[in-house]
C-alpha cells in the first residue's frame, strides 16, 4: 500500500513539474481584451519620429468576474507573419516562454477594465518590419492569463510598418563632405608645393 501511495505521489509531482516547466501557452488564453491602435493599414512609421496611440479595455461580453485575477496589462509590439518568414529569431511558439512574436515592450500598467490609453513614440532601435499591437493581462504571479490584439486571428488586418533609421545624421554627412573636400584641396596643395620645389631645384 505504501509503495502504491509513494508511486502516486511521485507521479503527481512529476506531472506538476512538467506543467510548470512547460509554462503558459498562448492557445490557453482567452481574448478578453479589446485593443485598438491609431494606425492606418499599411502606414509607415519612422523610427525615432513616428508615434501611435493605443487603447485597451475589458470586453464586457464575458461573464462578470472573468477579470478578477488580472493585476497588470503589458502592451507589446509584435511581428506580423510577413516579417517572421525565414527569421527563426522571430518565430511564433505556443509556449509563451519561447515565443518570439512580441519582443518589444511598449508600456506596462496596473489593470483597469476601461479608459486605458497610451501614445507610444517609436524607438530608434526598432527594426524595419511589419507589426501589430498585442496586450497581455497578468495575474499576481506575473503569468499571462488573457490577451487582446488590434488585428485578427490570422494577423493580417490593421498592420503597420516601421522604417528603422539609418543611424546617420545630416551633421555627420556635412562633416564628411567637408573633410573630403579639405583632403582633396590638401592633396593638390601638396603636389603643387612639390612641383615648385622640383623646379627650384632644377634652376639651382
Amino acid at each position: 500500500m505504501a509503495v502504491v501511495e509513494g508511486f502516486l505521489v511521485a507521479t503527481l509531482l512529476l506531472s506538476c513539474l512538467a506543467s510548470t516547466s512547460y509554462g503558459v501557452t498562448f492557445s490557453s488564453l482567452q481574448k478578453t481584451l479589446v485593443v485598438s491602435a491609431s494606425n492606418q493599414q499599411g502606414k509607415v512609421l519612422k523610427g525615432g519620429e513616428g508615434n501611435i496611440t493605443i487603447t485597451w479595455s475589458y470586453n464586457n461580453s464575458f461573464p462578470a468576474g472573468t477579470d478578477s485575477a488580472y493585476k497588470t496589462v503589458k502592451v507589446k509590439l509584435c511581428y506580423a507573419p510577413i516579417s517572421q518568414q525565414d527569421r527563426a529569431w522571430r518565430k511564433t511558439v505556443d509556449n509563451l516562454e519561447k515565443d518570439k512574436t512580441c519582443q518589444h515592450n511598449i508600456v506596462s500598467r496596473p489593470y483597469s477594465p476601461s479608459n486605458n490609453k497610451f501614445t507610444w513614440s517609436v524607438e530608434r532601435d526598432v527594426p524595419t518590419a511589419t507589426y501589430f499591437i498585442r496586450a497581455y493581462a497578468y495575474n499576481s504571479a506575473d503569468e499571462e492569463v488573457a490577451f487582446g490584439q488590434n488585428t485578427d486571428a490570422h494577423k493580417t488586418t490593421n498592420l503597420f510598418q516601421v522604417e528603422a533609421i539609418s543611424g546617420r545624421h545630416a551633421s555627420l554627412d556635412i562633416a564628411s563632405i567637408c573633410f573630403s573636400a579639405f583632403s582633396i584641396v590638401s592633396l593638390f596643395g601638396f603636389f603643387f608645393l612639390e612641383k615648385r620645389k622640383a623646379k627650384s631645384a632644377e634652376k639651382k
